[in-house]
Formats: C-alpha cells, sequence, structure tokens
C-alpha cells in the first residue's frame, strides 16, 4: 500500500483492520451460521484462531475460514470445509476484501439445520453472516504520521489549542511546567500544513520537535 515518492518523501497509504474480536449470527432455513471475527497479524494467528473456533464448534457440519494478513494484502486464504465449491470460503473472503480489511479472520461456522439451500443460498448466507460479525467487530483505520511534542509559553498554549480544535487533532499528554509541553499525532498528509500554522500562529515561538513516524490506529465511529 505503499505509493512512490513526491517531493522527495515516501508516501504511505492508509489501511484497515479488525482491533477487537467480534461475533454475529443469522438463520437461514432453520440452518444456523455464526460468524467469529478476530484480528491476525499472522498466518499463525490467523490459523490458531480457526483451530480454536473449530474446537469450540467441534459438533457443527462445517467451519469455513478466511483470512487476510499483510498491510499490502500479501496473503489471503479460504476454505469451503466440505460445502459445494466457491459457496463458503470465497464469499466470506470476498466481504473482508470488499471492506478494504487486511489483519483479519473470519470462521463461518454452520449448524445443518436440515434444509439444503442450493449453492446460490449458502453464498447469500456465508456473505450475509461475515458482514454480521464483521459488523460487531471493532475496525479501525491504520494511518502513517508523525508523534510531535509541541514546547510553547502559556501565552501561546490558546492559539495552539484553536489550530488543534480546528483540525480535530486531540492531545495524547500535556505536562504544565515553566512551558507547555504537548504530545500529538498528526497524519502525513497534514503534518507540514499544522506545522506551518503553529510557527506563523506563534511567531515562531512554538518549539516543534518530531518524536517518531510510524503507523496509528484511528478507530471507526
Amino acid at each position: 500500500m505503499e505509493m512512490g515518492t513526491q517531493d522527495g518523501r515516501e508516501k504511505f497509504l492508509p489501511y484497515k483492520i479488525v482491533y477487537e474480536a467480534g461475533e454475529g449470527e443469522i438463520v437461514e432455513k432453520k440452518s444456523r451460521f455464526i460468524a467469529s471475527v478476530s484480528p491476525a497479524g499472522s498466518e499463525q494467528e490467523a490459523a490458531a484462531f480457526i483451530e480454536s473456533i473449530r474446537k469450540k464448534h467441534y459438533d457443527a457440519r462445517h467451519n469455513c475460514p478466511a483470512f487476510v494478513i499483510g498491510r499490502n494484502r500479501e496473503l489471503s486464504r479460504c476454505s469451503d470445509d466440505g460445502e459445494p465449491g466457491g459457496t463458503a470460503g470465497k464469499p466470506i473472503l470476498e466481504v473482508i476484501n470488499g471492506m478494504g480489511l487486511t489483519d483479519t479472520v473470519v470462521v463461518v461456522t454452520r449448524y445443518f439445520g436440515g434444509i439444503l439451500l442450493g449453492t446460490g443460498g449458502l453464498v447469500r448466507a456465508y456473505t450475509e453472516a461475515a458482514k454480521a460479525g464483521l459488523a460487531n467487530a471493532g475496525i479501525a483505520t491504520m494511518r502513517y504520521g508523525s508523534l510531535l511534542n509541541i514546547s510553547a509559553d502559556y501565552t501561546d498554549l490558546g492559539r495552539i489549542q484553536y489550530l488543534l480544535g480546528n483540525r480535530r487533532i486531540p492531545v495524547l499528554d500535556s505536562q504544565y511546567t515553566d512551558r507547555v509541553s504537548l504530545k500529538l499525532r498528526v497524519s502525513e498528509e497534514d503534518v507540514d500544513a499544522l506545522l506551518k500554522e503553529l510557527t506563523e500562529s506563534t511567531g515562531a515561538r512554538a518549539g516543534i520537535e518530531i518524536l517518531e513516524k510510524s503507523y496509528y490506529m484511528v478507530e471507526e465511529a
């Protein structure tokens, strides 16, 4: 998901992850479809979660998994686990991809209700179950940006707070001694404009230090 360079700097695109597990269930013609969702930062983590669901639902007819791993979605796998080919694992995987998610694993467990659904019915059921599970999971966007420390006189604090409020940038930590120190994260696309505004509004009196550049998590509302 990394782009090329512009103005001599490498650009990093945001990406979406599941950061908190969730579960959802639908019933289709007496068959129960239970979707279990978890974060997975590696194939090993995904495999361990899939195995845990298989043990939990050992008495189910099918436990169909799909996962996507990596910032560039370089690894993805799915399985129909005994369902007709292409009716379970692929639809689950398509839901994950359709939501733009990575580092995510979904297992849809089916308890057979005695009525055959046909291939179209299975595809719809596994798709809707995966959506239900993901709707109850915690989803966040990972953005690339800078961790800043701003040091300023008390006389400049109001101006700084006004700028941060306009840009909806929360303060992560603050310390009040002889000067005020504020820590905050700013996305890469906004950092230059913010630094310029801070310098201009405080007459270059504010001390601005970039502590690190990294990805950080922004929870979805």
